[in-house]
């Protein structure tokens, strides 16, 4: 078969991406931070965005998430600037958690905003990541760790396709980092996808994962 009857055939096609950028590029003050960048993520994978402080790893999180834009290229598919209500979800330094509302009630008030996955429960999303005995515990009265588990659950049941996560295991230990791969892992195997930043200490644990790289002295991805 050739790749014309690829092309003419929907069915024989491949899917096309969840979110792509091409040409991708931001400077501030007008010094390059990174770019052009191309990068791409499919249904069931995870991609990686590695780089030391300052490479652009946050700034490029808000610009997919819709919150910042972009000094060049463009954006396709699922992003925080789209139609999509609810498709796409933000984990990012800031928890987004109100701390004088319960890790429950902070819980009920995203569902009121994105809605809610099928099936998933409040209780049991908080449960699920080790807060079980802390729903009604206001959040101000949390440790870090425990804050960034209960933005962890606000994840579990957001109905979001598309996760964007800048450090996701930053503040957590050994078993919260297991925590995060197991909800990358099943978060993939519905059919989702995440981006993901780190500084390349901790490698997620998951089938389908890739990497892109922010070099930081040229500002410039690297494979």
């Amino acid at each position: 078969m050739t790749e014309t009857q690829r092309e003419l055939d929907p069915e024989l096609r491949p899917p096309a991406p969840l979110l792509a950028a091409s040409a991708l590029g931001f400077a501030r003050d007008g010094e390059p931070v990174f770019g052009p960048l191309e990068l791409s993520v499919h249904a069931g994978e995870v991609l990686v965005v590695e780089g030391d402080n300052g490479s652009g790893k946050t700034t490029l999180i808000r610009i997919l998430a819709g919150l910042a834009s972009p000094g060049s290229g463009s954006l396709s598919g699922l992003s925080g600037a789209g139609d999509e209500i609810g498709a796409v979800a933000l984990l990012g330094h800031q928890l987004a958690l109100k701390p004088e509302l319960t890790p429950l009630e902070n819980l009920r008030f995203r569902m009121g905003l994105s809605g809610t996955r099928a099936a998933a429960a409040p209780g049991a999303a908080l449960a699920s990541v080790g807060l079980e005995g802390y729903e009604d515990v206001p959040v101000r009265r949390l440790s870090q760790g425990q804050r960034k588990r209960a933005a962890l659950a606000a994840l579990l049941i957001s109905p979001a396709t598309l996760w964007l996560l800048d450090e996701p295991y930053a503040n957590l230990d050994g078993s919260g980092r297991v925590l995060v791969d197991r909800m990358l892992e099943a978060h993939t195997l519905r059919g989702g996808a995440a981006v993901i930043t780190s500084h390349g200490l901790i490698q997620p644990q998951v089938a389908r994962v890739r990497y892109v790289k922010l070099d930081l002295k040229l500002g410039l991805p690297t494979p």
